[in-house]
């Protein structure tokens, strides 16, 4: 079966960037850093700190998926088979060089990995077609069982090599064993010999210079003779090799060479017959590298609370409650809550142009937007709604801070304008570019010139970007040039605290004054720089500041609409319960009294639903909801209609016959409807019939319903 190397580096295009440290300028490298902590091996701590975006959308997404379906397996609880991963980076170059020979832990990272890519097939297997995009990384390799076989017949279980390795190691081997044995039986003996002459010392034997040696007094040494190897350092004590095993010793020493030798040869053999695997061996340390690296990046994703958005085909950012992780990952230590923004950039509004107060979040807002399209782009799922849609773009150009170059002496206003003019140069539809209080730097009415004229360029040319100023000619820009649009940062000015969130579709004031007037600055000089400023440019400020105020009233107010529509939802739905309820009921009555009864209570629903209709069409068209949701409330409150007691017989009426009270019945008197039980004002009166206003419902009744009040 024929197997490939497959490239552990992204073969998509990279990004073009500017200024060459933007990751940096982004903290791109943080990210960096962060996922390398998550891998086991350092092949793939190198993959993850060389992490760069990528330009090519079907290279993006693959990447992406990988992680998704990692992800997935750690949803279930279950783990993929990653249990060893090892850096075999010296054993491939030795496999690579001929007559070279492995040692036996080399042996055990080969056998080890080759298991685990064993393992790995074996998950695949048992989850047929779940995680595909997984699955991918492995098409091209096969398991080699050959590999563990020939390790396993030369290595036992703790990685010795087995007698039987080869013959002549295990007849090496069997004639050391006799010989060992025949040493250890004649060295007994002198040391039973020397205890009983009392020169053996407490140590009794030990060994030296590979040598099997008796500890005995100095002073006897002349006398048994032998081969001295040490002495203590007190010189009492002589380390000697007794002459009767000295030429054991010498066999011995042979036969352990011989040992050796044999045990290179096999070695030497071996990693020989595993060099002819040495290209899917590294296809096994690739993939298990890629499979280390996916992991990182899935554990980072979760750290985050990161999602998989959707990944468009053209440029274009839609960007749903997204966060800054870094900042994320801060303010949670803190037990804080980060702000989410939302964000869309598409081929209509192509330029954001965002505008507020300083410290509003203008800055974390560019930094956001940039370090999660390079994050996307790196193959990482990012902290947004996974309904976010992400596009994919050719280069990012980035202007934020200060850009100083003492090196090239040159100003902030100049590196600003130098970086502009790589801006227009390599701008296209493809690029997306990030500027930090544009403008800025120079004199304010030139400086806001030239950066209206670089932005009219930009959109010209139909890039994507978003720009931060309190240039005011900037922010009516939106009404001018096609493809921009304006944005604010939410300020609360009761507070003088920003909010962090961004509004769309309007631009922000810069609340100078209210926050001159919060902070003690003394009124007079207050009103004198109001003099002094243009008087349009305060005016349009001061209605800039009023717009941003009522626009947070609106929320406010919207959000009250919300909730009381709800209300009015669950009204109706109890209104139309009521009502079926009634006719369920109305259908079971049977005798004469009910069916009159039955005909009063007709009436009242239809009145009711009469009512409730005008409600719910003023629901709909946003009249005063508040009266609308306590009306509603007083019509389902209405009683249903008692129905009326069965009459007495006539004897017994008569017995109980009362005289019959006179009713008045004038216009504007008081009454109550015994029929409903039900307090109301008399309106007209035409005959015996009354009609009644109860509860601003209109009723005809009898004069024989109605008694005063």
């Amino acid at each position: 079966m024929p197997w490939l190397l497959l490239s552990i580096s992204p073969s998509s295009q990279s990004m073009l960037l500017y200024p060459s440290h933007t990751l940096e300028k982004l903290e791109f490298d943080k990210i960096r850093i962060l996922i390398s902590h998550y891998c086991r091996s350092e092949a793939a701590r190198d993959l993850a700190l060389a992490l760069e975006p990528m330009t090519e959308v079907a290279e993006v997404r693959k990447h992406l998926l990988h992680v998704h379906d990692y992800r997935k397996i750690m949803t279930t609880g279950s783990n993929f088979p990653l249990d060893y991963v090892a850096d075999l980076s010296k054993e491939i170059t030795l496999l690579g060089i001929t007559d070279a020979v492995l040692d036996p832990e080399s042996f055990t990272k080969l056998k080890r990995t080759a298991l685990s890519i064993e393992s790995i097939f074996r998950f695949f297997t048992a989850n047929k077609e779940l995680y595909p995009h997984l699955e991918s990384i492995v098409s091209g390799i096969y398991y080699e069982k050959e590999i563990v076989n020939m390790i396993n017949a030369v290595f036992d279980e703790n990685m010795i090599v087995k007698d039987n390795a080869s013959k002549e190691l295990m007849d090496i081997r069997s004639k050391l064993s006799k010989k060992r044995s025949e040493l250890n039986r004649v060295f007994n003996h002198i040391i039973q010999r020397y205890a009983k002459l009392g020169i053996l010392t407490d140590s009794g034997q030990s060994i030296r210079n590979g040598r099997k040696v008796v500890s005995i007094v100095a002073e006897s040494k002349r006398q048994q003779g032998g081969i001295i190897h040490d002495e203590s350092d007190s010189g009492k004590t002589v380390f000697m090799e007794p002459k009767e095993t000295v030429e054991l010793n010498n066999e011995i020493f042979e036969f352990e060479r011989a040992e050796e030798r044999e045990v290179y040869r096999i070695l030497k053999t071996l990693t020989a017959q595993i060099a002819l695997y040495k290209q899917l061996i590294e296809s096994y340390q690739s993939v298990i590298t890629k499979y280390d690296l996916i992991q990182a990046k899935s554990k980072f994703a979760n750290d985050i609370n990161a999602s998989y958005p959707v990944v468009s085909d053209k440029p274009v950012i839609y960007l749903r409650k997204a966060v800054h992780p870094l900042l994320y990952l801060h303010l949670r230590r803190v037990k804080k809550e980060t702000i989410p923004l939302t964000i869309r950039l598409d081929d209509n509004e192509r330029i954001l142009v965002i505008s507020g107060p300083n410290a509003g979040g203008k800055t974390i807002t560019l930094k956001t937007i940039g370090l999660l399209q390079i994050m996307l782009q790196s193959g990482l799922h990012v902290p947004v709604d996974e309904r976010s849609e992400m596009g994919v773009f050719q280069s990012l150009f980035v202007d934020i801070g200060d850009s100083q170059s003492i090196e090239d002496e040159l100003s902030t206003y100049s590196s600003h304008l130098r970086a502009m003019r790589f801006f227009i140069d390599n701008s296209d539809k493809k690029t997306l570019f990030l500027i930090d209080e544009f403008g800025t730097g120079s004199d304010p009415a030139l400086g806001g010139a030239f950066a209206e004229a670089i932005l009219e360029e930009l959109a010209f040319k139909r890039a994507y970007g978003v720009v931060t100023t309190h240039y005011l000619n900037l922010k009516i820009m939106a009404n001018k040039v096609k493809g921009i649009v304006n944005g604010a940062m939410i300020f609360n000015e009761e507070t003088l605290m920003p909010t962090y969130q961004l509004t769309t579709g309007k631009p922000g004031s810069s609340y100078t004054f209210a926050i001159a007037e919060r902070t003690g600055l003394p009124r007079m000089l207050i009103e004198r720089a109001k003099e002094l400023v243009d008087t349009q440019h305060y005016q349009l400020d001061h209605l800039l500041n009023k717009v941003e105020q009522e626009h947070q009233l609106l929320i406010e107010k919207e959000k009250e609409l919300t909730t009381k529509s709800t209300e009015l939802s669950a009204l109706k739905k109890n209104y139309e319960e009521l009502l079926n309820k009634v006719k369920i009921t109305r259908e079971k009555q049977t005798n004469q009294s009910v069916v009159q009864n039955s005909s009063k209570t007709t009436h009242f629903i239809r009145e009711a639903e009469r009512r409730l209709q005008k409600l719910l069409k003023d629901w709909e068209t946003r009249k005063d909801l508040d009266a609308v949701a306590a009306q509603t409330k007083q019509v389902l409150k209405v009683d249903k209609p008692e129905p009326e007691k069965e009459k007495p017989k006539p004897q017994q009426q008569e017995k109980k016959k009362e005289p019959v009270k006179q009713v008045k019945t004038n216009p504007g008197m008081k009454v109550k409807v015994l029929s409903f039980n039900k307090n109301g004002v008399i309106e007209s009166v035409k005959g015996n019939k009354v009609t009644v206003i109860i509860d601003d419902m209109r009723m005809t009744v009898s004069k024989d319903d109605l008694v005063n009040i």
